[in-house]
């Protein structure tokens, strides 16, 4: 037997912990607007954000006439949606946590949260996701609040989701949908763009439907005749034909794509220069950080799914020692399979890398949460044997107790805020202390003519000590094998 609680139960303790609607600002409580005097300094130029802020939807801005007789009537409005979650398992903070995610999801889609309700039951219905008699009570929601779209806080199969829309008579959507259209919005780079595409065609393969006409048989022939005659192809099937071809094609494109990010990796191994790469869930503060460590000036936005596009910038330790640090895309609970595989190519950052900053925001409601969904990811992708540090981000804004809960569950740790720099002079020496170091320590003379060996002990190794004589250069390092091989003519002899 199935049990449940009523919607309106449900909607009412949704209200209580979140007044405003299970609006983003549940997950967003350093809702500041960005301003280049207080942020440029730490977030660079930001050569986004007007291009982002230009297409921005502002809702309650209504120019729409009264008197329809003279114009022709037109209305212009963000989508009002309903959300719609069912709890398995957990706790019911656990399930109004995903709600409010859901509902953060939905406003950086550009949509208005009306209502959300949440149906408590052993596992979702076959047919309706949430059972008949549910799915007719949402019905009352949608038609009450005026609602043009419901969003299921879940994957829903092709058949739930054709049954749930004959119910409730408005376009249903899923949580896949959902992330994959912030992902088509916010992606600006070819690469980018083309994995979008490919997660959406795959997610689409399966649910394509057919209305009216469209389902028509199509001819065989050009014009006609012999060998033509028969069933044909209905119009749905071929539009599954070329959506396979357009995937076929999409991903030799994404493949010669990931050809040229594996040279540049090469060439990164080539010069020995080691690679950290920052990875954590969607708003943790991931740019913040990158900015506040190398000063690239990625877009920072207090928004799920902000910034798509890897960025992989030069830095330095403390100590002079060169290395990558890359922005790799945010991670979020039941992250689409679809996606995760589309952007592949892109997570092998994380893979390749020797050195994972694990990004955590330590005002969220359940940082564990974030850091378990996150790891998930990180198995997919094979990154599991790279070092690892949690930095718990946001840290002005935390609760003192989280802190203190993470930093004693989590060994490897440490707090941080990218917005003040508390912390950050102490994340470099910790960087610093795990990348890989050489492993040779020589003593040579190095000859004036042959500075190139020099330079190279400075990139690659760690100069101890260097010192110019009328000889040539004394120069004390760790160095890799192959550039102690190079200076070995010109090593002192062992003594016997």
């Amino acid at each position: 037997m199935t049990s449940s609680s009523s919607s309106s139960k449900a909607a009412k303790r949704l209200a209580h912990t979140y007044p405003e609607g299970l609006r983003a600002d549940a997950l967003m409580e350093e809702d500041v607007a960005w301003s280049h005097e207080i942020d440029g300094e730490r977030d660079g130029d930001q050569f986004d954000r007007s291009d982002r802020a230009a297409l921005r939807r502002v809702a309650g801005l209504s120019t729409e006439l009264e008197d329809v007789t003279e114009v022709e009537y037109r209305q212009l409005r963000l989508e009002r949606v309903v959300l719609v979650g069912v709890w398995t398992s957990g706790t019911v903070q656990d399930a109004e946590n995903s709600l409010a995610e859901l509902a953060a999801l939905a406003e950086t889609a550009g949509a208005v949260v009306l209502d959300g309700v949440i149906q408590r039951r052993d596992k979702p219905d076959a047919a309706t996701y949430i059972g008949s008699g549910k799915a007719d009570e949402l019905r009352g929601i949608v038609l009450e609040t005026g609602a043009d779209t419901v969003i299921c806080d879940g994957e829903l199969s092709p058949g739930q989701l054709i049954h749930l829309e004959d119910v409730v008579k408005v376009k249903v959507i899923d949580r896949t949908a959902l992330i994959l259209d912030i992902f088509a919005q916010h992606a600006k780079s070819r690469e980018g763009k083309a994995q979008v595409a490919l997660a959406q065609m795959q997610y689409m393969l399966p649910r394509l439907r057919g209305w009216g006409q469209s389902l028509s048989r199509q001819m065989g022939g050009g014009s006609g005749g012999l060998a033509t005659r028969g069933p044909g192809e209905t119009k749905i099937e071929t539009d599954r034909r070329r959506i396979r071809e357009k995937m076929a094609k999409m991903r030799r494109e994404i493949g010669d794509m990931k050809t040229g990010r594996e040279i540049k990796r090469q060439e990164r191994r080539r010069n020995r220069v080691p690679s950290v790469a920052i990875a954590g869930y969607t708003n943790a503060g991931k740019s913040s950080l990158l900015n506040r460590l190398t000063g690239a000036g990625v877009l920072v936005e207090n928004a799920l799914f902000a910034t798509l596009d890897p960025t992989v910038r030069r830095a330095e330790t403390p100590s002079g020692r060169l290395y990558t640090l890359a922005d790799t895309v945010g991670f979020v609970r039941h992250l689409p399979h679809h996606l995760v595989e589309a952007f592949r190519s892109t997570m092998e950052e994380v893979g390749d890398s020797d050195l994972i900053l694990h990004v955590v925001d330590g005002s969220h409601p359940d940082p564990e949460e974030q850091l378990a969904a996150v790891r998930e990811v990180i198995r997919d992708v094979g990154a599991v044997d790279v070092p690892e540090i949690v930095v718990i981000n946001k840290a002005d804004a935390a609760d003192p107790l989280v802190l203190q809960r993470l930093l004693r569950v989590e060994k490897h740790s440490i707090a941080v805020s990218a917005r003040t720099g508390r912390g950050i002079a102490q994340l470099l020496a910790l960087i610093d202390n795990e990348l890989p170091r050489p492993s040779v320590q020589i003593e040579a003379l190095v000859p004036y003519t042959h500075g190139k060996l020099v330079a190279r002990a400075h990139t690659e190794g760690e100069v101890i000590s260097e010192e110019h004589t009328a000889e040539g250069t004394l120069l004390k390092a760790l160095v890799h094998e192959e550039l102690a091989a190079d200076l070995a003519p010109y090593m002192p002899a062992p003594a016997l």
